[in-house]
Parts: structure tokens; sequence; C-alpha cells
């Protein structure tokens, strides 16, 4: 799903509903084993798809396009917003993927932890001041988006590289994909400075998941990354 909402913003210059779905489902349907909920299962294969007001952690996991796409924090926010209600309507599924969204938005833009924490806990009113290895022991699986957004992006806050980012975030167990995915797109946001680089540990990771995706996706993928990287090189 982030390489739909990838497409969809490479394709449509309006920015549509409509065409959103229509991305989504056409590769969630293609690929229909990628681990999604019931409810969503069932929103991929309706001819006439509707929100259905749930708060779960897919909104956030898919949105880490929109952060990379947009030319400002406001365009990040509203973005997100349209990205996560097509399905996900609920407030607090829209404020999940809104707040990822503007993290990776604001990592893009070289603002620095500090700068991004204060954002977060003022603008979506997250706790961010729990240090996870105190609250590791006792978290469970929680698949929605107030119970795994913080932590994802506590995660990335709390570690000073993205392999530290992806160790700590899958360390705290429950769904630990979605937290790992949440966190990272964060940290690896950061690569789009103007003087794009790479830490070994990046490379490695972007070579492994290079090789994982089938060739439609890895060609999706490919041309977002160019066209991310084309617009900061442009950027004034």
């Amino acid at each position: 799903m982030t390489l739909a909402v990838a497409q969809w913003l490479m394709c449509d210059s309006a920015k549509g509903a409509g065409t959103l779905v229509r991305c989504m489902q056409e590769l969630g349907r293609k690929y229909p084993f990628a681990g999604y909920g019931g409810m969503f299962m069932k929103w991929l294969q309706s001819d006439n798809p509707r929100p259905y007001g749930s708060f779960g952690n897919g909104s956030a996991m898919r949105v880490s396009p929109v952060g990379l796409y947009a030319s400002s924090l406001e365009e990040a926010l509203r973005l997100a917003k349209l990205a996560s209600s097509v399905s996900h309507d609920h407030p607090e599924g829209i404020k999940g993927a809104q707040a990822v969204a503007a993290c990776v938005y604001l990592k893009k833009m070289n603002a620095s932890n500090s700068e991004i924490k204060e954002y977060i806990e003022t603008k979506f009113g997250y706790d961010l001041d729990v240090k996870l290895e105190t609250i590791r022991p006792g978290y469970s699986f929680d698949v929605t988006c107030q119970g795994s957004v913080p932590i994802a992006i506590m995660s990335f806050l709390q570690r000073e590289n993205t392999e530290g980012v992806l160790r700590l975030a899958i360390s705290m167990g429950g769904d630990s994909d979605t937290i790992g995915c949440m966190a990272c797109a964060i940290s690896m946001a950061g690569i789009y400075r103007k003087e794009y680089s790479l830490d070994a540990t990046q490379k490695e990771l972007i070579k492994h998941c290079d090789a994982l995706l089938p060739a439609d996706l890895l060609e999706i993928n490919d041309r977002f990354e160019t066209l991310i990287r084309t617009n900061r090189i442009n950027e004034d």
C-alpha cells in the first residue's frame, strides 16, 4: 500500500480520492497476501469501497510517500488525511497518518529530533517522553494508531541511526513489523537532503528490500525515488 500511495502521488496531479482508491485496489488485489486485516481485505475487493471507521495502523504504515512528496508541512497534513480517510476515517486513524507524514516531512527538511518531537507533541498530543526500555516488558500486540504510532516515533527519536532505530522498534515486540516500517520511514527520510547520502547500513537495507520486490513494484519505487530526489534538487 505504500507503493500504491506513491503511485497515486505520481499519476494524479489533482490528488483525487478516486484515483487513490484505484491505485490501492489495483496493487492490493494483485498482491493480496501482505498481511492485510479482514476489513481492509473486504475494502480492497469491494466494487464500491467506503471508509469504515478504522483507527488501525494501516493508515500510518502506508503514508510515508506523502511526507517525502509534500512541498510544505501543510500539504503533508492535507494529503495524509486524504490518504488515510478513504478507508481509515476515524480521527485516530487520520491523526496517526498525519503524525507519521509530518515526521517524514520534517526529517526530510533537516529538522532536528527535538524540533520533530516538540511539533508532534504539540500538534497531536502524543507523549514522547517515555523511555521505550521501561515499557518494553509490558508492551503487547497493538494494531491501533494510538497504540503503535507513538512507539514508532519514539523508536526514531531514541536512536542515532537507522540500524539502531530498526533494532529498537523490533525489540518492542507486538506489531513490530509495522512499528519498524513507520520508524525507519522517518529515519530514512533524512537521506533526501540536497546532498543525498546513505550510510553503509542504509545502503544494505535498500539493497535487501530491492531484491525482494517484484519488478513492477520496484519500478514504482524507482520512479518515485527519482521524483523525490529531483524535487529536492530543484527546491529553492
